[in-house]
């Protein structure tokens, strides 16, 4: 019997060890004013994240079982309400998640074709033809970013050149599309280590601002003169899975 006791006794320690991990995790991410309730900053980060979103059902359910555990204990290592095991290990699952978030290059798109001003256009469509791709970082000959070529903007530039059903490539650089007096798109860099959290948090603040991120670039050290690692757009944020 002491022995069943013991072991109820080990369970909900680990779970209150996992679910405190947890709502540190929240504090340090979303608290700040004042306020550290787990389910008001789990309402706080299911707008801003999609880890809190992927459990945020379970963790409602997580905050109801640690108030029985710890407010109705009625005794030295007796407790009312008792953890299974695979609730344990299910809460010490989720709180390594959050105690380390995966990096934001993981979600990229990590092939990133760059190119120069005077590359022709013809290249890009090539690179367009065989990768699929929609965004390329343009730089200088020193290595240093310019600003965001995307297919749109090629759609936009070759429907303006139409000629008697012709386009004419011959002599078309990637110059040419950049538009004069024309505000460029907006671009973010973080670094390698940076997590998601960091890279949602970035996209949240321009939701906020009424301004529109084209995309972040992910560099060694989040520097614009850096060889670009990887691609992040809001469709990546979208098909985060846990």
């Amino acid at each position: 019997m002491k022995a069943v006791k013991r072991n109820q006794e080990i369970l909900s320690d680990r779970f209150e060890i996992a679910f405190n991990q947890i709502h540190k995790c929240l504090i340090d991410e979303l608290g700040g004013k004042g306020e550290d309730r787990f389910k008001f900053l789990l309402d706080i980060g299911s707008s801003k994240h999609s880890l809190v979103r992927s459990f945020y059902d379970e963790l409602c359910q997580f905050a109801k079982l640690r108030n029985a555990i710890v407010h109705e204990k009625t005794d030295h290592g007796y407790y009312i309400a008792e953890p299974h095991l695979d609730i344990v290990e299910r809460a010490e699952q989720i709180a390594a998640y959050f105690m380390k978030p995966e990096h934001a290059l993981s979600i990229a798109t990590k092939a990133v074709m760059i190119f120069e001003e005077n590359d022709t256009l013809r290249r890009v469509l090539e690179c367009i033809k065989k990768h699929d791709y929609t965004r390329f970082p343009i730089y200088n000959t020193k290595g240093e970013y310019q600003w965001l070529l995307t297919a749109s903007d090629i759609l936009n530039w070759m429907t303006k050149q139409l000629n008697d059903n012709v386009i004419n490539l011959d002599d078309a650089r990637i110059k040419d599309l950049k538009i004069k007096n024309k505000k460029q798109k907006q671009v973010e860099f973080i670094s390698k280590s940076s997590s998601i959290f960091k890279a949602e948090e970035i996209f949240e603040k321009y939701h906020n601002d009424n301004k529109k991120l084209e995309a972040i670039i992910v560099t060694l050290n989040g520097k614009s003169d850096e060889k670009p690692l990887g691609i992040i757009t809001s469709y990546n944020l979208i098909e985060i899975e846990y």
